[in-house]
């Protein structure tokens, strides 16, 4: 053997592990993101609900740099390159497009099998009817930044507008990021304003994230208070700080307030909802793509005790609980729920099996059912809600059900069907920008 090979293996063996130890981490992370994909895929969710990453593989080089920035774990890496294993949990953050280092990522609407109708505006966010203004994720802009600043700028256009004299120069519907910003700017504008806000409190899409989810991952610029100091932030922060704005400049919410018409009359827009009618000069549309909640149509839904989504499980302990949907929703919230000490929770979903719900979920469920820590009533639909009983219809059985609360988990409702009505004017996107 000669002098040199002993200083060749000093160096060979270590070098020959280390890629020993790449190449198996690599083979596991591939691995895994194919079976990610691969559960997506058969779940029925492999289509992303709105603006989402797509990848020029021409360009990609698999350096994971949009794998680490996606704050919602949503890009993999498969045979050398990014794609989406996770497209349900993608909201367009955006944080995959500003790490990219070659350019290779572009953010777009809907996709080849699923369109997206998406409102067709003007640079001041105006749509083809004069007086009425589309900002933030109804707009197709689902970035926190992104909709702030069309709201504040859909709010100086409309400063500059001439119109018949109104009540109100404005009418804002939606306290998203987009709603809150247009409000700030109507105060700041010294204009006439009323924000209205179907939940019970402000915060759009975002309120209704899981808790700790990171909902933003740029700064955002708001009149009144300028630029925030934040780059990542979670739900909960947000939800905060945007309170707290709220506060300090006095901008006034009408929550609880769902929009139901919109009609022009003598120059201006009428604004019908669910407490009132007002008259104004524009309409600013900041709502979300979550709609209204899509309710069951049955006596009794008025009551109290039914909501349309979950927001602490802890409050409904020692209480009998019926959740309707069967949507991951509906399966995470009764699955929450059933974790409760003393919570009795029966699920109820009209389908025959679990159809469109990530793995896991179906399988958690089935585990607790076997448990006896929840019922699932499958076939099932609600004909009525009492104030300590619900009837179910299972087939030919009619059930009453002992209860104490209602979770409708059914999805949303969009308002396209009412802005077409109104004349406003839609593109459906397939995969474009």
């Amino acid at each position: 053997m000669s002098k040199e090979a002993p200083a060749l293996l000093l160096y060979a063996v270590p070098l020959l592990l280390f890629f020993v130890v790449y190449y198996l981490r690599h083979a596991r992370r591939h691995t895994r993101n194919v079976g990610q994909l691969q559960e997506s895929v058969e779940s029925g969710l492999a289509e992303p609900v709105s603006l989402h990453p797509v990848f020029d593989p021409n360009r990609c080089i698999g350096s994971s740099a949009c794998v680490t920035a996606c704050p919602e774990s949503a890009i993999g890496i498969i045979h050398g390159k990014a794609q989406l294993v996770n497209p349900s949990s993608c909201i367009g953050h955006g944080a995959c497009v500003a790490s990219c280092p070659f350019d290779a990522i572009k953010l777009v609407f809907g996709t080849e099998r699923r369109g997206i109708d998406i409102p067709n505006v003007k640079p001041n966010f105006e749509t083809n009817v004069p007086g009425i203004f589309i900002a933030g994720e109804l707009g197709g802009m689902g970035l926190i930044r992104k909709a702030a600043e069309q709201g504040s700028q859909a709010m100086s256009a409309i400063k500059g507008m001439a119109g018949a004299r109104a009540d109100l120069d404005a009418v804002i519907v939606g306290a998203g990021p987009a709603g809150i910003s247009a409000g700030l700017g109507a105060i700041q504008h010294k204009l006439k304003y009323v924000v209205l806000e179907q939940e019970d409190s402000l915060g759009g899409s975002v309120y209704h994230y899981p808790r700790s989810k990171i909902a933003m991952t740029a700064p955002v610029k708001l009149p009144l208070i300028g630029k925030t100091k934040f780059n990542e932030v979670s739900k909960e922060a947000l939800l905060e700080f945007w309170q707290g704005v709220v506060r300090k400049t006095g901008l006034k919410i009408r929550f609880n307030e769902r929009m139901e018409t919109i009609e022009r009359a003598h120059g201006r827009f009428m604004v019908k909802t669910t407490r009132g009618t007002y008259a104004a000069r524009a309409v600013l549309l900041a709502v979300g793509r979550r709609g209204s909640p899509r309710k069951l149509g049955v006596p009794g839904e008025e009551q109290a005790k039914v909501v349309y989504r979950l927001v602490d499980a802890r409050q409904y302990r020692n209480r009998r609980v019926l959740v309707v949907g069967g949507g991951d929703s509906a399966l995470e919230a009764a699955l929450a729920l059933a974790a409760e000490p003393g919570t009795r929770v029966t699920l109820s979903y009209r389908g025959d099996a679990f159809s469109r719900v990530k793995p896991k979920n179906r399988e958690r469920l089935d585990a607790a059912a076997g448990k006896g820590r929840l019922q699932v009533l499958l076939g099932s639909s609600v004909e009525r809600i009492g104030a300590v009983e619900v009837d179910l219809r299972q087939g030919e059985r009619l059930l009453k059900i002992p209860n104490d609360a209602v979770i409708v988990c059914a999805g949303g409702v969009l308002p396209i069907d009412l802005l077409k009505k109104v004349g406003i004017e839609f593109e459906t996107k397939r995969g474009t920008a």
